[in-house]
């Protein structure tokens, strides 16, 4: 039941947050920019408000504290949460507030992400005894020794920019994040980890709650501050559940986007030519002529797939 709670608090937080923040988004003139090369539809979505991240952030850390004792597990997942959310919202800050276009500089924004990443696998490490091993499906546990460190980074670094790349249409991303929390919500309670299954939950309440605003026709996006809290969030749960490889699974659709951007440099710098219209892969089914609302529902379809294949992995894995 807690885990219902906590859910509910979170959609129910979003859902007052909401009609108070985006006003105030509105009035500070945080309207979003729209690439110049993009597809043509988004022109009309610039001013949109964005930053957006802050309606459903909020809630759920409020959930979560209320729901869950103190602990090292809670801290660290609100912290990475927050910490990663100071990142996207100083990107956003600089690009529509200060008018900087770039943003936070790349290499500022992924050293921050480094740090970050490399605090959380000390602290799994030394303090919680998590260990060096990762868990794969039908083959058990693997100590990787030292190489453990760097391959958080790579987890929490690639999931955070993963995420980020997925939010390029109206509810892509909060939705695709919603299953994939409640994906962990799963496996939190299979693996009986209750406070990884109330963060789960939250997560997952505030994404629902968040596309009340966030849906086709949008009338707020997430911004930075959203998507790479979001990618942190789900990183931090799948290496407190030992459930990293896991991640790559319920977590596929993440993954697709990413793998399309990086195959189409590829393509482009060896061949010159493109295997998409567009990249991430969203924006090639735009050009196709797919509506912005059928390639929604259509990664959601693909999520849930994935995610349901994730918790059966690890039921018979």
């Amino acid at each position: 039941m807690t885990y219902l709670l906590a859910f509910g608090v979170a959609i129910i937080g979003t859902l007052v947050l909401g009609p108070l923040i985006i006003p105030i988004l509105r009035r500070l003139k945080v309207g979003q920019t729209i690439r110049s090369d993009g597809p043509k539809s988004h022109f009309e979505k610039a001013g949109t408000p964005t930053m957006g991240g802050l309606i459903f952030l909020i809630p759920i850390v409020i959930a979560t504290i209320i729901f869950t004792p103190p602990n090292l597990s809670t801290a660290l997942l609100i912290l990475m949460t927050l910490g990663f959310g100071i990142i996207g919202f100083t990107d956003d800050y600089i690009k529509v507030v200060l008018k900087r276009s770039l943003g936070l500089k790349a290499r500022g924004k992924l050293i921050g992400q480094i740090l970050l990443s490399l605090v959380l696998a000390f602290i799994v490490v030394v303090f919680l005894d998590r260990g060096t091993s990762i868990w794969i499906p039908f083959i058990g546990d693997i100590s990787l020794g030292w190489f453990y460190l760097p391959f958080i980074m790579f987890v929490v670094v690639g999931t955070t920019n993963a995420v980020n790349l997925t939010d390029g249409l109206d509810g892509l991303a909060a939705g695709t994040m919603a299953i994939a929390a409640l994906g962990f919500l799963a496996v939190s309670i299979f693996l009986g980890n209750s406070d990884t299954a109330i963060f789960a939950a939250a997560l997952a309440g505030g994404c629902i709650g968040f596309l009340a605003f966030n849906s086709y026709p949008a009338r707020v996006f997430m911004g930075d501050t959203g998507s790479l809290a979001m990618g942190a969030a789900i990183a931090t749960l799948a290496i407190l559940t030992g459930t990293e490889i896991l991640l790559v699974v319920i977590g596929m659709v993440f993954v697709i986007e990413t793998m399309s951007v990086i195959l189409q440099v590829i393509s482009f710098k060896t061949t010159g030519k493109r295997l998409f219209l567009m990249s991430p892969l969203h924006h090639h089914y735009e050009l196709k002529g797919w509506s912005e609302r059928k390639i929604v529902l259509f990664f959601y379809a693909l999520a849930i797939l994935f995610a349901l294949l994730g918790v059966a992995l690890l039921a018979i894995g």
